[in-house]
């Protein structure tokens, strides 16, 4: 996995499950696109870690955060909605508020499927700058990607139709990367998955 400091760092805050998965692979890709690492709670697997505490870790090394609260469906079992996703917003607006200088100069961008949705469920966070993506795949890469764009983090970044191009290919490679790794679908895990983008990265830097 590539070095980074807290400047490189995206916080990913989003679902975890299969139905969001081609979103979750497009941040990744467009992530590393923008010249950046992403962070989540899933890149340690350790069962003698608090989760929470590996939550506010990974905050405090992150200077952006990407955080997706349109997940408000109520869970089949339970019948009950999940908060995950809008406790770590406001683990992370805290954070940007009373933390130290550097925690500050945070920066965050929050994603829903329509536009004022959130309206409906979160309305203390009216005011915010709310990006809606529509559970498409492509409107998420060029939401994150002008956001990084406009802040010239790291020089010119790609436009978004072209890393969405990117970035289909990639997917159109996956089953050639798997089977370089000896990985099966059902093994894939979040560390497989950042292994196989930069793979990608790597072999298109320098073809054969």
């Amino acid at each position: 996995m590539m070095s980074s400091s807290y400047d490189d760092n995206v916080f990913i805050n989003c679902p975890f499950d299969k139905e969001y998965l081609d979103l979750f692979d497009a941040i990744l890709f467009t992530i590393y696109t923008c010249g950046l690492r992403p962070r989540c709670a899933l890149e340690i697997d350790d069962g003698g870690q608090v989760r929470i505490e590996k939550i506010n870790r990974i905050i405090d090394e992150c200077r952006f955060g990407i955080h997706d609260i349109s997940r408000t469906e109520l869970d089949k079992t339970s019948k009950l909605p999940r908060f995950n996703m809008p406790f770590e917003l406001g683990l992370f607006l805290g954070a940007k508020r009373f933390g130290s200088k550097r925690h500050q100069s945070k920066v965050l961008i929050i994603m829903d499927t329509e536009v004022h949705r959130y309206q409906k469920y979160i309305s203390d966070i009216s005011g915010q700058d709310i990006k809606s993506h529509n559970n498409n795949p492509e409107k998420i890469i060029k939401c994150i990607r002008d956001v990084f764009n406009s802040m010239h983090i790291k020089g010119t970044i790609a436009g978004a139709k072209d890393i969405t191009q990117n970035y289909r290919k990639f997917q159109s490679l996956q089953p050639i990367l798997m089977e370089e790794l000896k990985l099966h679908p059902d093994d894939i895990t979040y560390a497989d998955k950042v292994q196989m983008i930069e793979r990608w990265f790597r072999m298109i830097s320098n073809p054969a």
